[in-house]
């Protein structure tokens, strides 16, 4: 996948388990600041925020765990702006381990909030140039086969 932003870190020890691996609520910790730092490379850093007095909201996520992250290790987690309109983000992220396997992916919804009003709205002209740019990145590639998926138990 390719994509203008990442996000990188090394796993923290109070991010590991009982069962000696990165524990779930880490994965999603991770995932969250790699949102962050995707809405600041989007022009939504505190500067954009206090300028056009707008911010993000995160409306729903669903998370897949594929292989385990282990103390000390490194992840580099990248974006793909899977789908936009003028004020939300379908955002997919995936998380790589430092021999390049995917480790996890979360998909999620994201809206663009007007703080004055408090409700919904469209993205400011710069920061909508940048969503449309991010998407422009991978579009045409292949979906990957955690978008859109469904928790349920398939019974024969």
């Amino acid at each position: 996948m390719e994509s203008s932003f990442s996000y990188k870190q090394t796993v923290p020890s109070e991010w590991v388990d009982y069962n000696g691996h990165m524990n779930d609520a880490e994965y999603n910790r991770a995932f969250s600041l790699a949102t962050d730092a995707f809405i600041d490379h989007i022009g939504l850093d505190a500067k954009g925020r206090e300028q056009y007095q707008y911010t993000i909201f995160t409306l729903e996520t669903h998370t897949c765990y594929l292989k385990e992250m282990h103390e000390g290790k490194e992840f580099e987690v990248v974006a793909r702006v899977f789908d936009y309109d003028a004020k939300r983000i379908h955002l997919f992220l995936t998380m790589y381990n430092a021999d390049g396997e995917v480790v996890s992916t979360l998909e999620e919804m994201l809206m663009g909030m007007d703080q004055d009003e408090g409700r919904p709205a469209p993205f400011p002209d710069l920061v909508a140039e940048k969503v449309e740019a991010e998407y422009k990145v991978n579009a045409g590639e292949d979906t990957p086969k955690q978008v859109g998926r469904t928790i349920g138990i398939r019974r024969k």
